[in-house]
């Protein structure tokens, strides 16, 4: 591959990136949650192959309190659903190719003022936690 290669390679994955994150960052606001996943949180949980799985490690890890009101499976199912509606791909990351992540550092810029104004703001808590 010459150098153009390279940088369009680069360039595919990081859009790939970043409309993953938009994907879930916009399922956790519609939902409720206060939840925002970065490129290191997406690169860590690639290690696990089924989405679903993904998301119910990162919720026992980081938000173990929603457990007590609701299962981890459905909320899995509520954020990947939600997720897949507005971007389905999923997103094909190999372990290996997670050092590529670390130059990436940004949240993906929002689309329209409703979406920046969504984000600004604290999100309530779903109800009965």
């Amino acid at each position: 591959m010459n150098p153009s290669q390279f940088d369009a390679h680069d360039n595919a994955h990081d859009a790939e990136i970043e409309a993953q994150l938009c994907a879930y960052n916009s399922a956790f606001d519609e939902l409720g949650l206060r939840f925002r996943w970065d490129v290191r949180t997406l690169a860590s949980l690639a290690m696990i192959d089924d989405q679903e799985a993904q998301i119910v490690a990162y919720i026992e890890a980081h938000h173990a309190h929603l457990l007590n009101a609701y299962s981890a499976g459905f909320l899995s199912r509520a954020i990947l659903e939600r997720k897949n509606a507005r971007y389905p791909a999923r997103l094909s990351m190999r372990v290996d190719s997670t050092p590529h992540l670390s130059h990436v550092v940004h949240q993906p810029q929002m689309r329209s003022p409703r979406e920046r104004v969504s984000y600004e703001v604290e999100l309530p808590a779903l109800a009965g936690v």
